[in-house]
């Protein structure tokens, strides 16, 4: 639109974060230096916070660009998740696939990724944008990611980025050990009068094609007072004071035209109240549903944390209050119930080794029984074992009309005398009885 009018590439202050239009102010380099120290020292959590609008994404985005092939990363943009999507999410932008898996699966998959990238020599960060809506729940989690590591070494270094409300919920009882695992901290300051001239005509001259446009003092003083050094909001008059400068063919840009631009600007609107850069609120809208429950629910609990709300001067709960109450209830929930899963787990453990135990005993006194203590025991007679094989018998062959042994197979058999009824019997068969000398 005035790109050409103003002999410029591209559009200088587009609210889209862009790395290549960082200035490097005080604040911004020190930021840098303490994403990259956190990062190359393999340090715990590193916290980075800002105002809306001070340029927090854009410096993350610097980071990134500067990060070799060593380091894989997964971004969390969308932060209003519980504790499992939180995961799921940051899992499939490492390109992983958690459909249709249980947590402990999830957990697994996740950490023998985790593993891999170790010993392939590459470092996996973990960047969270919009730190400050996440739950303590979902905090929680993060924290127990954090436990996964190595006997030297963290295998995922997390990094949360965040406006100033993500200080005081760090700051929250609950969240003690998570706290005490920041290393690196470092708060995002608005601009003063100076670094916002700097940064407008830094803008103006990356992207300047011929000879570069600048602001004078006194525009950037004003663009200052209203802007409060913010720099999304310098952006947003920068912009419409270019616009107002081509509609109306001002080649330079001087006090009366931004005077006119910045009452615009508040007539319809666009920038809104006073931004302040303290701001210590969540700019996530609380359900009413939630409220109706936490009121009845939580808050007027006795020991919640609401109990003692009027000993602070409050004539009742704020919004605030009852997020917080709604958020501890929620984290309560999990902790009993992780609670209950723990007890699940541990009383069959001691089943199992209850069981294994008796058949360990059972197994190691079987072959130490003596053959007569057992026998002694069931009242049976002894039997020897294995048992001697019984000599075999000869066969017999027909030799007239008697049956005599096979030869080669002549066991011997006492003679007997023939009785009576034997000699009866073979008369009576009309067997012949053998004549032997010793029967005569």
């Amino acid at each position: 639109m005035y790109e050409r009018f103003y002999r410029l590439r591209e559009r200088p202050f587009a609210l889209t974060p862009d790395p290549d239009y960082l200035y490097p102010s005080r604040v911004h380099k020190e930021a840098l230096s303490y994403l990259r120290y956190g990062i190359e020292s393999h340090a715990g959590f590193v916290v980075i916070t800002g105002a809306i609008g001070s340029g927090k994404t854009t410096l993350l985005q610097t980071m990134l660009r500067t990060l070799d092939s060593q380091t894989t990363v997964a971004r969390v943009m969308n932060t209003l998740l519980d504790p499992r999507e939180l995961l799921e999410s940051a899992m499939i932008d490492l390109g992983l696939d958690p459909e249709g898996k249980s947590k402990p699966a999830l957990l697994r998959t996740f950490g023998e990724f985790l593993v891999g990238e170790r010993s392939a020599g590459r470092l996996v960060l973990l960047v969270i944008d919009e730190a400050q809506n996440l739950t303590l729940p979902a905090l929680e989690e993060i924290r127990m990611l954090s436990n996964l590591e190595t006997e030297k070494s963290k295998l995922l270094q997390i990094i949360l980025i965040g406006q100033p409300d993500l200080r005081d919920k760090l700051d929250r009882p609950e969240l003690e050990q998570l706290r005490q695992r920041i290393t690196v901290s470092y708060h995002l300051e608005a601009l003063d009068a100076d670094e916002t001239a700097h940064y407008i005509n830094h803008r103006l001259a990356r992207a300047s094609i011929g000879a570069p446009l600048e602001f004078p003092a006194d525009v950037t003083a004003r663009i200052h007072a209203r802007s409060n050094g913010v720099p999304r909001l310098i952006n947003v008059i920068s912009d419409a004071t270019l616009v107002f400068g081509y509609g109306e063919e001002r080649s330079e840009i001087d006090a009366s035209l931004i005077d006119e631009v910045i009452a615009d600007l508040d007539a319809t609107g666009v920038l809104g109240p006073r931004s302040n850069a303290n701001r210590h609120e969540s700019v996530v809208p609380v359900d009413a549903n939630q409220l109706q429950s936490g009121a009845a629910g939580v808050v007027g609990g006795a020991g919640s944390p609401m109990a003692n709300a009027g000993s602070a001067g409050r004539t009742g709960p704020t919004v605030e209050d009852l997020k917080l109450a709604r958020e501890l209830a929620e984290f309560e929930k999990e902790l009993k119930r992780r609670e209950h899963d723990v007890a699940v787990r541990e009383r069959e453990l001691a089943e199992q080794r209850r069981v294994l135990a008796d058949q360990y005993r059972l197994l190691k006194a079987q072959p130490q029984q003596a053959p007569h203590a057992a026998n002694a025991a069931t009242g049976a007679t002894a039997v020897a074992w294995p048992p001697t094989a019984a000599a075999p018998k000869p066969p017999l062959v027909r030799s007239g009309t008697r049956l005599v042994q096979a030869p080669g197979f002549a066991v011997y058999q006492p003679k007997r005398r023939s009785r009576l009824w034997r000699r009866v019997k073979n008369t009576l068969l009309g067997i012949p009885e053998p004549v032997l000398e010793d029967s005569l």
